[in-house]
């Protein structure tokens, strides 16, 4: 099985831009950064919600350009894009991932702090259930 990703040269700046608005696509992409060199299994990022959301955030960063997904069995394992981007856009990714301060790169903080702002909202509760 093979999927699409964008060539080094279709790789276009306000798709890239628009992509990386999302904060949790943009925790994917700044924990790939932090283990630069790694392929990720894509499970490695359920803590950011379920598995459709998951699976939806991933596609929409290998159609931008900002991953690479490599399928391997039932395994899709996910690295950083990072010498294409630092050839087509020099210094973006690193701009980008040095001025995105409150995002958790941290994938079980980062669902820690979706719980603390859905009990801030009312919309969850931290006591036990039934």
């Amino acid at each position: 099985m093979s999927l699409f990703h964008p060539s080094t040269e279709q790789i276009e700046l306000a798709t890239v831009l628009s992509v990386l608005g999302d904060q949790t696509r943009l925790s994917i992409v700044g924990y790939l950064a932090r283990n630069e060199g790694f392929e990720i299994n894509c499970s490695r990022f359920l803590d950011l919600g379920s598995k459709t959301n998951v699976s939806y955030h991933l596609a929409k960063l290998r159609e931008a350009g900002i991953t690479r997904t490599e399928v391997r069995g039932t395994n899709r394992l996910i690295s950083l894009r990072r010498a294409d981007l630092d050839q087509r856009f020099p210094g973006l990714l690193d701009s980008i991932l040095a001025s995105a301060t409150g995002i958790a790169f941290d994938m079980h903080e980062a669902a820690r702090a979706e719980l603390r702002q859905l009990e801030r909202e009312g919309a969850a509760s931290p006591g036990p259930v039934g």
